[in-house]
């Protein structure tokens, strides 16, 4: 059974910083690709940020380069978000996801198994 469970969300105040952890079990871990979603109220889930399976490769969405930072522990089969400079405009549910292809994508239908979400508030 394929397990993802995010940890490490909560209320922070605009300009905060977060991070972010998912830990995956159930598949080997170092073959996946992974990445980072969130989702606000009434609005289409996002891309956030995305490493390949070496972590070698990353990627970002545009509203958040320069200010996240995905990475991954392989040995503790995680992956984690950190974030920083956090905005009010932020505050969704973050999600990780896992694509058994190796590389990151976008596209959140190119992934094979997601966790159920931590709740990121960033109050101003």
């Amino acid at each position: 059974q394929v397990q993802l469970v995010e940890s490490g969300g909560g209320l922070v105040q605009a300009g905060g910083s977060l991070r972010l952890s998912c830990v995956v079990s159930g598949v080997t871990f170092s073959n996946y690709g992974m990445a980072w979603f969130r989702q606000a109220p009434g609005k289409e889930r996002e891309f956030v940020g995305g490493i390949s399976r070496s972590g070698a490769n990353t990627g970002y969405a545009g509203s958040v380069k320069g200010r996240f930072t995905i990475s991954r522990d392989n040995a503790k089969n995680t992956v984690y978000l950190q974030m920083s400079s956090l905005k009010p405009e932020e505050t969704a549910v973050y999600y990780c996801s896992a694509n058994s292809r190796g590389v990151w994508f976008s596209n959140p239908n190119a992934y094979d198994y997601w966790g159920q979400g931590t709740q990121v508030t960033v109050s101003s």
